[in-house]
């Protein structure tokens, strides 16, 4: 049986800005174990993706609108980094109140890169120890939470799961380590 049989993955974005490999490799990442991702956004309609936060490339069509998503429907979510993304997304109330409404649920939570920024937003990091983008590195600490430069870090303190990464280059342990946490929740 694969690790995430049966197990739906929210995969949460803005409209734009999307960094296109922190999306698309921990989607196919949940696909590989055997779960179900769902793109959700502010509206159901493309999401334009990023190569190195300034050159367009494909767009993704979201699946479920933020204020149609509930974390009860999901097992776990996932906040794909992109600068313009990650900014959109913690300046969006409904889509902070769900990212609030996992970590209070207990669900897991995997960010990358500029994604904690939604973390921050949400005021759910007191307790909490990560890693992200080294730019994030004073928001975190302001939100109460400690900041490690590492390649992954899971932390599953104030009984929630988190797994962070600092860019792309730590794709693949962020997958690995994803799937692993996410195969338990």
């Amino acid at each position: 049986m694969a690790a995430l049989s049966g197990k739906k993955i929210a995969f949460l974005t803005a409209q734009v800005g999307v960094e296109k490999v922190e999306l698309t490799t921990p989607w196919q990442a949940v696909l590989d174990a055997g779960g179900t991702p769902t793109l959700i956004a502010p509206e159901v309609s493309a999401v334009q993706s990023m190569v190195g936060d300034v050159d367009k490339d494909e767009t993704f069509e979201a699946d479920l609108a933020v204020a149609d998503a509930s974390a009860a429907d999901f097992d776990a979510l996932v906040l794909p980094g992109g600068t313009v993304n990650a900014d959109k997304v913690r300046a969006d109330a409904a889509s902070v109140a769900l990212v609030t409404t996992f970590a209070e649920a207990g669900k897991p939570i995997a960010a990358i890169c500029h994604g904690p920024w939604a973390l921050v937003e949400a005021g759910v990091l007191p307790g909490k120890t990560l890693t992200s983008f080294p730019s994030l590195r004073t928001d975190i600490t302001n939100a109460g939470g400690s900041w490690v430069d590492e390649t992954v870090f899971h932390c599953p303190a104030q009984g929630w799961d988190l797994v962070t990464s600092r860019n792309p280059d730590d794709l693949d342990a962020f997958c690995s380590t994803l799937t692993d946490v996410f195969a338990k929740a």
